[in-house]
C-alpha cells in the first residue's frame, strides 16, 4: 500500500457553524439519544436501546491514548468520533468510528469529524496507520473514507448481525510513513 503525502486532508464542512470539540460525560444524553437513531445505529455495531448510563459510562472511562469527539450545530450534538491508540509495537496505530445523526447526514459533519482525527493523528499522536471498518453498503462512509486516503484492505464476511441478517464489511486503513 501506498503512503498517501501528496492526498490532501479534507477539512471544510458544508453546514455552516459545525464545531469540533472533546466530548464530554454531561454529553452523554445527547450521544445517546442520536446514536439509537435507526440511520446511526445500522452503521454501527451499537444494540438498540443503548441506556444513558452505559453511555456516560464509556465517556467517563475512556481507555489511556483515546479521543471522543463530537460535532455540534448551535450547540446541538450532530455526530461523534472516537479514535484508540494502540500500545507496544502497534503504537503507531490507531482504531476509529463515528457516526452523524440521521438528520444531518450528507452536511459535511463526518468530513469535519473525520479531518480533526487525522489531524490529531498526523500532527499531534505520530499516527501512521489509521484503521477502521465500515459495513460493504455503507457507501456514503465509504466514500468519505476514501477521501481521506482510507483504502480497503479486505473484507470481513458476516461480520455482523444488523436486522436480522449477517452483513459483511470492509476493513480498511490510511497509512502515512
Amino acid at each position: 500500500m501506498n503512503p498517501q503525502p501528496d492526498n490532501p486532508v479534507p477539512r471544510r464542512s458544508r453546514e455552516s457553524g459545525v464545531r469540533i470539540r472533546a466530548a464530554r460525560p454531561s454529553d452523554a444524553e445527547a450521544i445517546n439519544r442520536m446514536a439509537n437513531l435507526p440511520g446511526y445505529r445500522a452503521g454501527t455495531l451499537r444494540l438498540p436501546y443503548q441506556s444513558v448510563e452505559e453511555t456516560r459510562e464509556h465517556l467517563e472511562k475512556r481507555e489511556l491514548g483515546a479521543m471522543a469527539l463530537v460535532a455540534t450545530v448551535d450547540e446541538q450534538i450532530v455526530g461523534n468520533a472516537g479514535m484508540r491508540s494502540y500500545f507496544g509495537r502497534r503504537n503507531h496505530t490507531s482504531h476509529l468510528g463515528m457516526g452523524v445523526h440521521d438528520d444531518f447526514v450528507g452536511r459535511g459533519i463526518g468530513t469535519a469529524l473525520l479531518g480533526a482525527l487525522v489531524d490529531a493523528a498526523d500532527n499531534w499522536l505520530a499516527i501512521k496507520r489509521m484503521e477502521l471498518t465500515v459495513y460493504v453498503d455503507n457507501q456514503s462512509a465509504i466514500g468519505l473514507y476514501k477521501k481521506f486516503g482510507f483504502e480497503t484492505e479486505g473484507t470481513l464476511r458476516a461480520f455482523a448481525l444488523r436486522n436480522g441478517e449477517y452483513v459483511d464489511a470492509f476493513t480498511m486503513a490510511r497509512i502515512r510513513l
